[in-house]
């Protein structure tokens, strides 16, 4: 049994961690500007988007921690205008975040990690993003507010997404602290939004950069609101080994005793982005049992998230099993259709709609019932081995459409 708990104040509880958000002028009045800033070197990882559109930011982060060794010192963040598709003076205008921050900051530029979120296609705006990278830098060395930052790298967020997690590892106490942005263009291969992580456990960055990938795979890479992936995604972690424990250098228990909570951070931060999908009523849960691998499973369940025509149905509080059935059969998933089990559940209770493969006569009153609540369970049981997957994803309402029509303007 692995003892971690959650705890408060997200990612300003990590020892030599500080942060803060500011408002510079990329929005009209809302914080737009983010500085994460370890007081020493730590040990960098990261997980980008696998769009083939790849933002400046994006690149310019996934170059300056090769060129670092795996090791870096800050974040910076703008919201508001994502650099994407911005061409040479995109990557430049990156590239001079970096050594913006680095000035400020006195580390090197190579140690800054870059990320931005916005509109799509729009050059910076460099002289508000040089002075809002200044008054961020000067805000962080005075002061330590993670809610702050949460709040500034948002966008069409109705609310900041921060958690943070404490487990002792060799006889150390570590903490795990986190941030996330993210309300619309969210879908699984490297789940679309960003995520900030730090931690004070001491770990190699190779061996960082594994634990973040097999957890980004089973939480963000397990989440959708409307199945589109964007073109900045990345979650970043920075582990600075203040904590004092002995070096994670390998796959032994210390190292399946920070996974765990680097999941649990990972899993919190996930369910808070769909929680927050644009203009979301439903959190919708869908577990695929028995399944022959868990890539099997993955694949069926992934394609439940991504149905416009089951997220509909939910909005509806319709029990319309079949368009559930139908994603399934749409994935690439191996299974036996004839043998398929299916139920929805809520804290309303639970219906089978489906046995072997054929419709039951369920109660349409007790699946309204149990689809009228907040939270639903959508469960397939394959019944073809002992594989099974989780994924999360909202329901599409009248206000989805709504936010993204009118989302430049």
């Amino acid at each position: 049994m692995i003892d971690y708990k959650f705890i408060d104040n997200g990612m300003s509880t990590v020892q030599g961690i500080k942060s803060t958000g500011i408002h510079a002028g990329l929005k009209k009045i809302k914080k737009d500007f983010a500085i994460i800033y370890s007081e020493v070197k730590a040990a960098a990882a990261g997980v980008f988007t696998q769009n083939a559109v790849k933002a400046a930011p994006v690149l310019i982060t996934k170059e300056n921690i090769e060129a670092s060794n795996g090791f870096s010192r800050a974040i910076v963040v703008n919201s508001g205008n994502a650099n994407a598709c911005t061409g040479e003076l995109g990557l430049e205008n990156a590239r001079k975040m970096a050594r913006i921050a680095a000035a400020e900051l006195h580390i090197e530029s190579r140690e800054v990690l870059v990320s931005s979120t916005g509109v799509i296609g729009v050059q910076l705006p460099m002289d508000i993003v040089s002075q809002g990278i200044k008054q961020a830098c000067a805000a962080v060395l005075n002061s330590n507010s993670s809610s702050d930052a949460a709040e500034a790298i948002m966008t069409t967020d109705t609310f900041p997404k921060e958690a943070a997690v404490e487990v002792e590892i060799d006889g150390k106490i570590v903490r795990l602290g986190g941030m996330a942005k993210g309300s619309g263009m969210i879908h699984p291969n490297m789940a679309t939004m960003l995520s900030f992580i730090a931690t004070d456990a001491a770990i190699n960055p190779n061996v960082l950069q594994e634990a973040l990938s097999e957890v980004v795979d089973e939480t963000y890479n397990m989440i959708s609101v409307d199945g589109d992936t964007s073109t900045n995604d990345m979650v970043l972690i920075l582990a600075n080994g203040l904590a004092g424990n002995s070096p994670i250098i390998q796959k032994n228990g210390d190292y399946h005793v920070f996974k765990k909570a680097l999941s649990a951070l990972c899993f919190k931060l996930s369910e808070l982005i769909v929680r927050d999908g644009e203009g979301a009523t439903k959190f919708i849960t869908v577990k695929v049992l028995n399944a022959p691998s868990i890539e099997d499973a993955r694949k069926a369940a992934r394609s439940v998230t991504t149905s416009a025509l089951v997220k509909t149905a939910i909005f509806g509080e319709d029990a319309n099993w079949g368009r559930v059935i139908m994603a399934v059969g749409n994935s690439g998933a191996n299974f036996n259709p004839d043998i398929v089990d299916m139920y929805i559940e809520s804290n309303a209770g639970k219906e089978q709609m489906m046995k072997n493969g054929m419709g039951l006569a369920f109660s349409e009153e007790n699946a309204r019932k149990i689809l009228g609540q907040r939270d639903i369970s959508l469960i397939v049981n394959m019944n073809m081995g002992s594989s099974e997957a989780t994924a999360w994803t909202c329901d599409f309402s009248y206000d989805y459409v709504k936010i993204n029509a009118d989302y430049r303007s």
